[in-house]
């Protein structure tokens, strides 16, 4: 006899945006920012061809935290909500390298992929990322930061004090909803722990010559999306992924940090390309 499915609950956290019949996954950042990829799930789901899910991933506890464990909790999660039905994955930061981990693991299973500010694959590409952003805080905000190991004892407020202060660096022209989204009570659920595990892990993957070798295994285009003033070094970053991933393209955009959803002046060209480009994607069954 076939087993039960796990309870949801017993997966991940999800929220549901939309209810058209074009299937999307957002994965959120980090790691360890469960939630805060809403605003990017929401944005694609204003069109109403769109339903899409966006899952937070498992809290740390117990053994740590890897690539492997989260590739498996989003294989259960897309079989659990939706079967075999054709699906797009949109990831931002590590969320975007979570989606190449899972598409290498499940080659085919995403019928399109987009990487919206990946994350860095070598050494030189963070240095690069940790230079732009040290030299946009100044002296006053690098000194923001460091106060924050004496003013703040809890690590998760710790880092969402953090991120709130690193965001402004990583922006060019920030909307005010972006620090009232890192402020709102229950709207992003931060796991410094488990961002710490996750990270650790990403790097020996990279240390090991496991990433980014293994995306040979990826199939169909992948697009990234990379704000043309985002620390992280897009180009760069592309040059790296290019060598495993052909199929890769590129789409830069002006007047944008690292986070396209919550800039003044991408924000609307950005979303609309995103849909745009998955409206284009084969994500209905052939019998719809």
């Amino acid at each position: 006899a076939a087993r039960r499915p796990r309870p949801l609950s017993d997966l991940l956290h999800a929220r549901e945006h939309g209810g058209g019949a074009r299937a999307v996954v957002v994965l959120h950042g980090g790691p360890g920012a469960r939630g805060a990829a809403r605003g990017l799930a929401a944005g694609i789901a204003a069109d109403p061809r769109f339903r899409v899910l966006e899952p937070w991933q498992r809290r740390s506890g117990g053994a740590p935290l890897t690539v492997a464990a989260h590739v498996g909790d989003l294989d259960r999660f897309v079989a659990a909500r939706l079967g075999e039905r054709p699906f797009a994955l949109v990831g931002h930061s590590w969320g975007a390298m979570l989606a190449l981990s899972f598409a290498a693991a499940h080659p085919g299973r995403a019928a399109a992929m987009v990487l919206v500010g990946c994350g860095t694959y070598d050494e030189r590409s963070r240095r690069r990322m940790e230079t732009t952003r040290l030299d946009r805080l100044g002296g006053e905000g690098r000194a923001r930061l460091a106060a924050l190991a004496d003013e703040i004892d809890d690590p998760d407020e710790r880092l969402r004090a953090a991120a709130e202060i690193v965001t402004r660096a990583d922006a060019v022209d920030p909307m005010d909803e972006a620090f009232e989204e890192l402020r709102e009570p229950g709207a992003i659920d931060v796991d410094a722990r488990g961002g710490e595990e996750t990270w650790a892990d990403v790097l020996a993957r990279q240390r090991d010559g496991v990433e980014p070798a293994s995306f040979r295994a990826i199939r169909g285009p992948t697009l990234m999306f990379h704000g043309a003033d985002d620390p992280h070094p897009g180009a760069r970053i592309f040059d790296v992924l290019v060598r495993t991933i052909p199929r890769l393209d590129l789409r830069e955009l002006p007047a944008c940090g690292h986070t396209p959803w919550w800039e003044r002046r991408a924000r609307e060209p950005f979303l609309e390309e995103l849909r745009a480009r998955l409206a284009a994607a084969p994500l209905e069954e052939e019998n719809e």
